[in-house]
Formats: C-alpha cells, sequence, structure tokens
C-alpha cells in the first residue's frame, strides 16, 4: 500500500525565530506515519516541543520511534483519538503531529500514572512541571489526560492545586475511536494508559485560549434533586432517565436499547447552571433498571440544569467564537499556530459537510497559521476560577 501524501503547514513570527508546523500521515505502519509526520512537522531549528495525536489503530510504540528518530531527544508529549485535525482536514485511523520551536518558547513536561486510583493527585503530579517555566511573561499548562478514567473536573482541580489562577489551563481527553474501552497518553517516548501528561509551555508573547459549545437549551429549567458525582438519579423529583427520554421526546428504540440511546445522546446534553455561565455534561450512558442517568462529570445535587441540542449552523457558530475569543488576547497579531480539542458529539451533529464548514471557520480565523487537534472524550479549558472541565465543547488555544 502506498504512503498518502503527508501535508506540511508552517508558520513563523515575522523577524523572529519562533515557528510552529504541523504533518500529518495515514500510513497504517506506525513507525513509517511517525517519520513522515514529524519530518514535516519540524519546520525550524531548536524544536521545543513535539506533540502527537494518533488513532489507536496504530502500533503507539512504532509512531512515537518514527517521530523521535526524525526529531531526536525533544521533549513530547500526545494521546490517541476519536480522529485527527490537521489544517484544511479532519481524518480518521491517521496521525497528526505538530511541533514548536525558536527561543522565544521554553518547555517542561511531566506525567502522573494511575490516574483512576486519585485524579486530583494525577492532575497535580503532571502539573509540577509549570515551575519549570517560570521565567517566561506567558504561560499555559496543555494537559492530555484518560476520559474514561473518571470525574476529570477532578485532574483539573488537582492541575489548579499547583499552577494557581495565573496559569491557565488547556487540553483534552484522549479517545479510542469510539470503542469506550481504552485509552493511550504519551510523554517523552513512552506510551502509558491512565495517566495524565502535561506540558507546561513558557512563551516570550502572548497566548490565547477559547471555548464554546454552540448547543442551545431545550423546554425550562430543571432542578438537579438526586445525585451522587457522576450518576444522575432524580430530576424535578422524577427519575432521570425518564425526565430525559420524554422531556426530549427520544425515539422508541433509545428507550430500551443502550447503544441507540448513546447515539440519542450524543446530540442532547446536558446543562449546568453556574455563576460564570453554562457548563454542558455528556451523558455518557443509562441504567434502565435504575432509570438513572450517568455524565462524564459531577453533576451537582441542587442545580439548575436544562437539556439541550444543537444542529449544524449553532455548531459551527460555537467553533467560530471559540477561536475568535483564543485570538484576542494576541493584541493584534496573528497566530503562530492553532490547536483545537473538539468533542466527538459535535461531530455527530455537523456531518461530513459540517465538519467541512468548521475547518474553514477555523483556517479563516487562524488568518492562515497551521491549526491541529482531536477529537476527544471532554475538553479542558480553565482561565478563571477552579472549575474548567467540558464537555461537548470546542477549546482553540493560539500561540503568538
Amino acid at each position: 500500500m502506498s504512503e498518502p501524501p503527508s501535508k506540511p503547514a508552517t508558520s513563523e513570527t515575522s523577524g523572529a525565530t519562533k515557528w510552529f508546523g504541523v504533518g500529518t500521515s495515514s500510513d497504517p505502519d506506525g513507525y513509517r506515519a511517525g517519520l513522515a509526520a514529524g519530518a514535516d512537522a519540524i519546520v525550524g531549528k531548536d524544536a521545543r516541543l513535539i506533540v502527537v495525536f494518533a488513532s489507536r489503530r496504530h502500533d503507539l510504540g512504532a509512531v512515537v520511534e518514527g517521530v523521535k528518530d526524525v526529531a531526536g531527544p525533544v521533549p513530547m508529549v500526545g494521546c490517541t483519538t476519536a480522529g485527527e485535525i490537521a489544517t484544511g482536514e479532519v481524518s480518521d485511523q491517521s496521525i497528526a503531529v505538530s511541533a514548536m520551536g525558536g527561543e522565544g518558547f521554553s518547555v517542561a513536561t511531566a506525567h502522573a500514572s494511575g490516574a483512576s486510583g486519585d485524579l486530583f493527585a494525577a492532575g497535580a503530579g503532571a502539573a509540577r512541571c509549570i515551575d519549570r517555566v517560570s521565567d517566561s511573561p506567558h504561560r499555559v499548562l496543555l494537559m492530555l489526560s484518560d476520559g474514561l478514567a473518571g470525574d476529570q473536573q477532578e485532574v483539573v482541580r488537582g492541575a489548579y492545586s499547583i499552577a494557581g489562577a495565573a496559569v491557565p489551563l488547556v487540553g483534552g481527553c484522549a479517545g479510542d475511536d469510539l470503542e469506550m474501552k481504552r485509552t493511550s497518553q504519551i510523554h517523552d517516548g513512552e506510551v502509558f494508559e491512565d495517566a495524565v501528561v502535561a506540558a507546561a509551555i513558557g512563551s516570550d508573547s502572548p497566548i490565547g485560549i477559547g471555548v464554546r459549545h454552540g448547543w442551545k437549551p431545550v423546554g425550562n429549567e430543571m432542578l438537579i434533586t438526586e445525585s451522587s458525582g457522576v450518576s444522575v438519579q432524580r430530576i424535578d423529583h422524577i427519575p432521570a432517565l425518564d425526565a430525559y427520554l420524554d422531556r426530549l421526546d427520544a425515539p422508541v428504540e433509545a428507550r430500551t436499547d443502550p447503544a441507540a440511546f448513546t447515539r440519542f445522546a450524543l446530540t442532547h446534553p446536558l446543562g449546568i447552571l453556574r455563576r460564570g455561565g453554562q457548563e454542558v455534561r455528556f451523558v455518557s450512558g443509562a441504567d434502565f433498571e435504575e432509570r438513572s442517568l450517568t455524565c462524564i462529570a459531577e453533576v451537582p445535587e441542587g442545580g439548575t440544569a436544562f437539556f439541550m441540542t444543537g444542529d449544524q449552523q449553532s455548531v459551527v457558530d460555537g467553533t467560530s467564537a471559540a477561536c475568535a475569543e483564543a485570538l484576542q488576547p494576541l493584541g493584534g497579531r496573528e497566530p503562530l499556530g492553532v490547536m483545537a480539542f473538539d468533542c466527538i458529539a459535535r461531530r455527530g451533529v455537523l456531518g461530513n459537510e459540517g465538519v467541512g464548514d468548521e475547518m474553514r471557520a477555523m483556517e479563516e480565523l487562524a488568518c492562515g497559521a497551521p491549526v491541529v487537534g482531536f477529537y476527544s472524550y471532554g475538553e479542558i479549558a480553565r482561565t478563571k476560577g477552579v472549575r474548567g472541565f467540558h464537555n461537548q465543547t470546542l477549546v482553540a488555544l493560539a500561540l503568538s
């Protein structure tokens, strides 16, 4: 089988040494894919960080070896995905590699294993690398975690306990091509499972983060009258599953078939009202005997909630708003590169045509800079307050 051409994309700040590059490959051979995508991503001297997003269909160890053979001993983080994003295209069963370098960047990386045993400690452990870029005027902590390990808000809380309010957090939860069985994380040449990896990025120029979801409330606000962690037992004093199915007029098959329920839930998240705005929770499952709902992160008992829906246009509008928000802190500078962490549920709403519209929106707002990212099982964006885990949302990171 011949190797489809990888597609390099590069950007460099005018009159400066900083650079950002992206390479992709769909070669089924992991080593060759890593070698090709890594070569295209490294477009300048003095590489400081490599980020790898890859389908689980690849041998990740071989992918990492291929990237290392072209990049050398450069700090590396990455994870598996539910789809890969690289400038102008969305792919499946491929890899996307980005690299940044030059004197204006400083980078430190870390990881914490056994995340499911203590997600708070894992977030805190990975975040400790932020101290090694303390001299940079602009900093961000990029985090990639195992989205199947439990309540990801605990990862954010742990990282916040180390990084503090002055350092924004950004990133996403690894995927496994929607198999929902196991994900993998990459740190400095090793492949892990049940882990949190982090890259502290320091820059001599501004960094921006944007976050939007594009979902719209359906019906009136409701009260979460009984919940425990990620499980919701009652909404407005009636079984949560019954409230969800009836008020959203779910199809017959979603009422009895777990697979059909999951397909329906992908496009009907639960919204939670917070003082800082709306938070979205992915409804990941249902207990048909107990009539309860399971979400991917904590749903507070006594909180105000509402069911949500979306369409192609509202989701694309959310993408444009997130990218525009990420560019604002750059102060008029054109971005060097953009990273996108996009929930897999949004892709289900967009369809093939809508995905193309979303990519065009990203590229237009990126002003020609490379765009790279992946479809995730949850998104991280904390710029204020202690909370910062999102579902069914697009998070954009803009570097200048």
